[in-house]
């Protein structure tokens, strides 16, 4: 197949890349405009690349890097704490991005990953963080309490009592502060009081 060499020398350091940059590399290459269609179809098909969603691709199997296709976003809930070494249970990735996407739980190379919505305006209280060989984004410990209260997800109480009492409280004001719906302040405010 034509070009596959090039192509792997152009993308192999990449996370992730989307089929309209292979369109671009393609059709600067002198390529047919379609041709970047049968091009991934091929590459996919002969385990070469990794579909991670609709037009998002990765050379690398990691599932940590699913999260890069769905930019901006952040590792958090149930994930973060693993990340943040603040429990030892194996979880799913759980991606949480404002973009408009399909929701939910999702495969990516027979493994699986939950995408969670967040509004803008609760996308913030998030760090990179080492994995392996790169960097990823994830929820800090307060942001993590937050989110766990805004999706109403239910974890050990000895958890929830953990990241209460050894969130920064600076901090922790801080965001409450950042958050203008007041039903979503609120309820907040009322889970940290209880």
């Amino acid at each position: 197949m034509k070009y596959v060499m090039e192509f792997f020398q152009r993308f192999n350091d990449k996370y992730i890349f989307s089929a309209n940059d292979v369109n671009r590399f393609l059709s600067h290459k002198g390529a047919n405009k379609n041709y970047y269609k049968i091009f991934l179809y091929n590459l996919s098909k002969s385990n070469k690349i990794k579909k991670i969603r609709y037009n998002y691709y990765s050379m690398h199997d990691d599932i940590m890097i699913t999260g890069y296709s769905y930019y901006p976003f952040y590792y958090g809930l149930e994930n973060a704490l693993s990340l943040l070494k603040l429990w030892e249970q194996e979880t799913n990735p759980v991606i949480i991005t404002p973009l408009h996407v399909r929701t939910g739980l999702m495969q990516f190379d027979g493994r699986n990953y939950i995408v969670r919505k967040i509004s803008r305006e609760m996308f913030f209280g998030y760090g990179y963080v080492k994995y392996f060989d790169f960097y990823i984004p994830v929820s800090d410990m307060e942001k993590t309490l937050i989110d766990f209260i805004y999706y109403n997800e239910k974890i050990p109480d000895d958890i929830f009592n953990y990241l209460r009492e050894n969130a920064n409280k600076k901090i922790l004001k801080s965001y409450i502060s950042r958050i203008n719906i007041k039903e979503t302040k609120d309820k907040i405010l009322k889970v940290l009081k209880s």
